[in-house]
């Protein structure tokens, strides 16, 4: 096939954004409907869901793979930013939950990639934590600060990652399915943090 002829596979990030667009809307529609911003309490669980998600994927973070991978990643991590807003608010930290078990590479860039997108999406959470609520990046709303270097230009350089691989197409499904599954785990931790039926979306 000659070059003018050769078709462009689409980017994985791409893939990604398409492959999850209904997942992230539920999960919006989610975070919404819990009112997270009408009182502490209810900030309080939306922290300890975020704490048990950021646990899941703490491991990461350390590993060795993904740290090859991805070369800043040791600075990304949000587990204790939001262990810290925890104990501003006087919440416990939750208690064992079961495990998600180890990942491994392109399953774990799919959970990354939920992770590190939904930085972008604090953004308009975290001013809202400030004006009705009056938390900030160093009280309360750690969680949901931007990270050092600011949201556009971190989540510019995971992309890079993601887009500039050598992946093969089945490595790229196993990524997409990563993703899929931490959308569902963070809507499983909201709603067990707020008490809701499983069936409420």
């Amino acid at each position: 096939m000659s070059a003018s002829t050769q078709t462009t596979a689409p980017a994985l990030s791409g893939r990604l954004r398409a492959s999850t667009a209904a997942l992230h809307e539920e999960l919006d529609g989610l975070v919404m409907s819990t009112k997270p911003f009408d009182t502490l309490e209810n900030y309080g669980r939306f922290v300890a869901a975020q704490y048990l998600f950021q646990r899941d994927i703490e491991g990461l973070y350390e590993d060795s793979s993904f740290l090859a991978m991805i070369p800043d990643l040791s600075t990304r991590p949000r587990l204790a930013a939001a262990t810290a807003d925890l104990g501003d608010l006087n919440v416990p930290v939750p208690g064992a939950v079961d495990g998600i078990g180890d990942l491994p590479l392109p399953e774990g860039l799919g959970w990354l990639y939920v992770s590190e997108g939904s930085k972008l999406g604090a953004a308009f959470l975290f001013k809202e934590a400030g004006a009705k609520l009056g938390l900030s990046e160093t009280f309360g709303a750690r969680n949901l600060a931007a990270p050092e270097g600011g949201r556009a230009p971190t989540w510019k350089r995971f992309v890079e990652v993601l887009d500039n691989n050598d992946l093969s197409e089945a490595e790229r499904e196993r990524v997409i399915a990563g993703a899929r599954a931490a959308f569902a785990r963070f809507a499983r931790h909201l709603r067990a943090c707020y008490g809701l039926d499983a069936s409420v979306a």
